[in-house]
């Protein structure tokens, strides 16, 4: 029979996978911002919302805070390391008013994080007291991020539309709040499974609203490709100098014109 504690880490190293790879879905933005040598119109919010949410849960996740946390620092960790290459890239590409503003959003993070771990280690001497304050700060900073698709949802009930909601990044979150809620299930820990609970219930509702939405999105795609196809038509002069207007070419497989040459 399987012991609660290797469940536990199975679900954990499972939930760290999850998590990495939702950590770097803003790659495709990245690299866009790098080929374009500009943020352009793109916000440095999420990128430092979540850098913040990192860094303390590693320090909920220290041993002398909570023990027996490594998954919860590992993932942390490297969630920490790639948002920090995220913001620097940010930085690079910014112009200089919204580079300022990045890099004092930085730095009240780093001190607010190191205040908190100052006064928790010094003022806290069990670490059952350290965890229980912790735990509220990473529950509210975990909420705050959960309930960011909230808006997105808005404008899907707004337009009747998922064409902004990618399916496949609802998908990853409800598994990831479904592997950390598990994770913290086995050997229960409030702090842990409260936000990523909410975290699943939100990735529920959004899948929802997928299935709900997804054939009204279709039509509206469509509709705007067929418009787009009218507007594209071309005006070919006949032999006499007259124009006549002419629907598009049938399109292949690609979406090229297929040509009778």
């Amino acid at each position: 029979m399987v012991s609660s504690d290797t469940a536990r880490n199975v679900v954990g190293i499972l939930g760290n996978i999850i998590s990495f790879f939702l950590f770097l879905s803003p790659v495709p933005t990245f690299i866009q911002i790098w080929k374009k040598r500009a943020v352009e119109q793109y916000s440095a919010t999420p990128y430092l919302a979540t850098l913040v949410n990192c860094m303390v849960w590693v320090l909920y996740g220290l041993p002398m805070v909570h023990p027996n946390s490594l998954l919860v620092i590992t993932i942390n960790g490297t969630g920490t390391a790639i948002e920090i290459l995220y913001l620097i890239i940010f930085i690079v590409y910014s112009d200089k008013k919204k580079r300022l503003k990045v890099v004092l959003a930085v730095l009240v993070e780093v001190i607010f994080v190191a205040v908190l771990a100052l006064l928790v280690l010094t003022l806290a001497h069990t670490t059952k007291k350290r965890s229980m304050i912790v735990g509220f700060v990473c529950i509210c900073f975990n909420i705050m991020m959960y309930a960011s698709p909230l808006s997105i949802m808005k404008m899907v009930i707004t337009t009747k539309s998922v064409e902004y909601m990618p399916f496949f990044l609802s998908l990853a979150s409800l598994a990831n709040g479904v592997a950390w809620s598990s994770y913290a299930f086995i050997r229960f820990d409030p702090f842990i499974f409260i936000p990523n609970g909410l975290g699943t219930l939100f990735a529920l509702a959004q899948l929802a609203l997928y299935a709900v939405f997804y054939k009204s999105t279709k039509r509206q795609i469509e509709a705007r490709q067929g418009k787009a196809e009218v507007g594209l038509s071309e005006v070919v002069v006949n032999g006499n100098g007259n124009s006549k207007r002419t629907g598009p070419e049938p399109l292949n497989a690609f979406g090229s014109e297929i040509n009778g040459a």
